[in-house]
């Protein structure tokens, strides 16, 4: 028998903007052995814990196999034939604005391309969006407004050679962490360099920071006209610049000077001292990019946030060259090739205006369109409300969860309830599929054949190396087989993505003589071969396409008609809070570990380790007024919805405010969709909800019981107040909680599946209230259960390694049912490097057998070695034990 060598295939991280190279091995075995591309140019081989983790992830467990009509199995042209038909009959009767396409930054260039055509060009309305709507729209608008095109002018290297980098409204260390170790690993070589970070909370990125502003919500257009009142006083401005290059620099000016110092204190939270440090600073740092994501984007203000940074760049020049710029980090792997092909409801294909009438035309000649998108289309927040008030008769919803994903989520679970056509393409049952008239099976991460483009402008491939599971197609195939059935098949008789990608890159050269910044020209005739082993690339690449660093606007070129930029004179309005029915502020976001709404990354037991429940992160000033203990459970109320997560007590979060994940959902959680709370207001500009100040009030969630379990099968019908299911080694883990105290006996019995016949061995101690029990067969741990009055002290990880083990000795069994083994050594502790699952309690070994700094502790058990996004929680660690041996 022959033995075949491995294959190898180059291919692109499916998480956020970054943009990771990975090299996907398909091994004997079946299993898929994951690396950093060590020749990508966004990572060199470095990956995250995320990243590292996308072989565990690619299982067939939940995976949509056959498209579904009304629930039940149907033929792709059954259901792609009831599609064009109901899409077709809501355009004659009501009109191409009563349907839309609900669309992903999960989506390829290619998919996002044939949707924004079939929409816009042929349907002949706006009405298609996107979830990159929520993160960075604003972004967008704050680009257009200063420079007339959404270009981002710098690259990752830019970080590297800056000597001071601003990190503002992002957590990097969480949510971007290759950048996020690329700039450790400069800041060691270059110790010079000076890092701020700007943000309510202290978040793991914090710790890097030689300056950590702990900015009031929303104080940042305070902040930035702050410091351009500041700069305009200094030498730091470049008058040869503004002069040559911009325009409204005065304006812009005149309106920062109106801030008295006072005013800035009050409306940042910052004291004159912290002020005064961080202008100086600025002032002096040649070499400066200020990198912003979701807590600048994710605001009432989040365009005058942008515009407020991009004039402080602007006003001293920096701008366009190595080591200085705005720098806005998306957030989803192909949010900027959404934004190429327009997949904003305001936006035209390859970066053209929706609201010019040449570039309407251009586009409708280019693709030889019967008509095309004469207005804006609605945005997302707004797309919803008109699904509720029947306004759309029928969406399309590719690669998203809006249930989960939107503000005022419940209002949009009811209108995607209520729609009379409800469409969804995903891979796997969400809490959004549940509703869908027609659901769709799409191809996933490594199966899919297509391009992404990063937050610095690179094109790369994902490149499958697994079979389509069952029917399911890629999302491109299916809109071109809805555009057929709907009559206009000549504009969409593709057979491969590669054409698609050709068509795109000859649209952006289309008439375009230097005025357009997005310009792939050189890609306009790719053939098959070429397309199969393009390496990656960063735009324009108008000619010979040719991999080299390249920036914008360093020499000024920009994209209005008198090529200049523009000053955007902005006005800092902070909201007062009014009363104290909802005295809280709520800022929601992601966790190191977890990506959107779990379809992905919940299938990874090694990521699910490290945070495996929904949490609220109170201030301890706080949580003593609310009688809140950490491990307490927490009832978050709004307006709009109440949740139930657990209480997180920490002074690194702001007092007054409380920090949410977003990623818990229906499938995971009872009660978690931490969107429900949220309001749906939005930039009156960008339209992006804000979804970072929300407005809520706190209690203790009363509980009589307390419980954790695991089990080797999935739990079924949880029904308890409260419960968070996670994924764990051979199994499942669940903590859950009631207000009730229930039979728990025959709870487990139905909720693990246990068969009749085998009992449990176990304890109840009446007087306390602890209960435990656990479920054997044949040596086998089946489940084990774990109840009491307060939160359940457990030792979590080496119970579920028990999942894997062989039960035969009594002795073992009792250990069991104590909830730790006898050789407390053995217990690893709860996860903190998620890459190689090293829990607390070897990092603290390590410590005290003489490992004294964060490398010593990687080399002797490896945390930190990898993705390093755990090195805060490291270090945080040994300065416990320190302090511990200090007493």
């Amino acid at each position: 028998m022959m033995n075949h060598e491995p294959t190898m295939t180059r291919t692109t991280c499916p998480y956020c903007g970054v943009g990771c190279g990975v090299l996907a091995t398909k091994e004997e075995s079946g299993t898929i052995g994951i690396k950093g591309d060590p020749l990508h140019p966004a990572n060199f081989g470095r990956l995250c814990s995320k990243g590292s983790a996308l072989g565990e992830t690619v299982d067939l467990e939940g995976r949509l196999l056959r498209p579904q009509v009304s629930g039940r199995n149907a033929s792709w042209d059954d259901a792609l034939d009831l599609v064009a038909s109901r899409f077709s009959e809501a355009v004659r009767q009501h009109g191409p604005d009563s349907v839309a396409f609900y669309v992903s930054g999960q989506l390829l260039t290619e998919d996002y391309y044939v949707a924004n055509k079939l929409m816009k060009g042929f349907i002949g309305s706006a009405n298609i969006d996107t979830n990159s709507r929520l993160c960075m729209s604003s972004s967008v608008a704050g680009h257009m407004r200063a420079f007339g095109s959404d270009t981002v002018p710098g690259t990752y290297e830019d970080l590297e050679l800056a000597d001071l980098v601003v990190l503002t409204g992002s957590n990097l260390a969480w949510c971007h962490p290759v950048l996020y170790q690329r700039l450790i690993a400069a800041k060691t070589t270059r110790p010079q360099m000076q890092i701020v970070v700007i943000d309510p909370r202290r978040t793991m990125t914090a710790d890097i920071a030689d300056m950590h502003l702990a900015i009031r919500p929303d104080g940042d257009v305070a902040l930035f006209m702050g410091l351009l009142g500041f700069l305009a006083g200094t030498s730091a401005i470049d008058q040869e610049y503004i002069d040559t290059h911009t325009s409204g620099f005065m304006a812009a000016v005149n309106a920062a000077r109106q801030l008295s110092m006072a005013d800035l204190v009050h409306k940042t939270g910052l004291d004159k001292r912290q002020l005064g440090a961080f202008f100086t600073l600025f002032e002096r740092m040649q070499k400066t990019v200020t990198c912003y994501s979701q807590g600048v984007n994710q605001s009432v203000s989040g365009t005058d946030k942008v515009n407020a940074i991009i004039n402080c760049h602007l006003a001293t020049g920096r701008i366009g060259r190595p080591g200085m710029g705005p720098f806005s980090l998306t957030g989803q792997p192909n949010a900027m090739g959404g934004r190429e092909v327009g997949g904003l409801a305001n936006m035209l294909a390859a970066h053209m205006s929706i609201a010019s009438v040449e570039d309407r035309n251009r586009v409708r000649s280019f693709w030889n369109s019967p008509d095309i998108a004469s207005k804006p289309g609605l945005k997302a927040v707004d797309m919803f409300q008109a699904v509720a008030d029947g306004r759309i008769r029928a969406i399309w919803i590719m690669a998203t969860n809006p249930i989960v994903s939107m503000p005022d989520a419940d209002a949009v679970k009811a209108a995607i309830k209520a729609c009379p056509f409800v469409v969804v393409s995903d891979i796997v049952q969400t809490d959004t599929s549940r509703h869908a008239h027609v659901l769709l099976p799409s191809l996933g991460w490594g199966e899919k054949n297509g391009t992404v483009t990063n937050s610095e402008r690179r094109i790369s491939r994902q490149r499958p190396f697994l079979s389509a599971p069952g029917d399911a197609k890629a999302d491109w195939w299916q809109l071109a087989q809805v555009g057929r059935k709907m009559g206009f098949g000549a504009a969409f008789q593709y057979e491969s993505p590669e054409e698609i990608f050709a068509e795109h890159a000859a649209l952006s050269a289309y008439e375009n003589r230097g005025t357009r910044d997005f310009d792939i020209g050189a890609y306009a005739q790719i053939d098959k071969k070429t397309y199969e082993t393009l390496a990656p690339v960063q735009w324009p690449q108008p000619r010979a396409a040719s991999d080299q660093t390249i920036r914008f606007f360093g020499n000024g070129g920009f994209f209005h008609p008198d090529r200049k930029a523009r000053f955007i004179a902005v006005q800092a309005k902070t909201s007062e809070r009014t009363g104290n029915l909802f005295p809280l502020t709520l800022n929601t976001g992601r966790i190191r570990d977890q990506w959107h709404t779990m379809t992905r990354t919940g299938k990874s037991a090694r990521l699910a380790a490290h945070i495996a429940e929904p949490f609220a992160e109170i201030h301890p000033s706080d949580a003593e007024d609310l009688g809140v203990a950490s491990a307490d459970l927490v009832e978050l109320e709004s307006t709009y919805g109440t949740i139930i997560v657990r209480a997180s007590v920490t002074n690194r979060q702001m007092r007054g405010s409380v920090f949410v994940p977003m990623h818990w959902n229906d499938n995971f959680a009872a009660k978690a969709r931490v969107d429900t709370l949220v309001a749906p207001l939005v930039d009156p500009i960008s339209g992006q909800p804000a979804l970072k100040t929300g407005t809520v009030v706190a209690r203790k969630f009363a509980v009589a019981s307390y419980g954790f379990a695991v089990s080797t099968a999935k739990p079924m019908n949880i029904n308890l107040a409260y419960w968070a299911l996670a994924k764990a080694q051979g199994g499942w883990r669940i903590e859950f909680a009631d207000n009730e105290t229930a039979d728990w006996t025959q709870w487990a019995r139905a909720t693990f599946g246990i068969p009749a016949g085998i009992e449990p061995l176990g304890y109840h101690d009446r007087q306390s209230g602890d209960f435990r029990l656990a479920f054997f067969d044949e040596g086998k741990l089946l489940a084990a259960l774990f109840t009491a009055t307060k939160p359940v002290v457990v030792a979590r990880s080496w119970m579920i390694e028990q999942l894997s083990c062989s039960h035969a000795d009594l002795s073992k069994r009792f250990s069991i049912i104590a909830g730790r083994p006898g050789d407390t050594s053995a217990d690893p502790g709860a996860s903190v490097c998620s890459c190689f699952s090293v829990g607390v309690n070897q990092i603290i070994s390590a410590v005290r057998s003489g490992c004294t700094t964060v490398a010593a502790v990687g080399a002797a058990t490896g945390a930190g070695t990898n993705c390093g996004s755990c090195r805060t929680e490291i270090r945080g660690i040994i300065d416990g034990c320190n302090a511990v041996a200090a007493e």
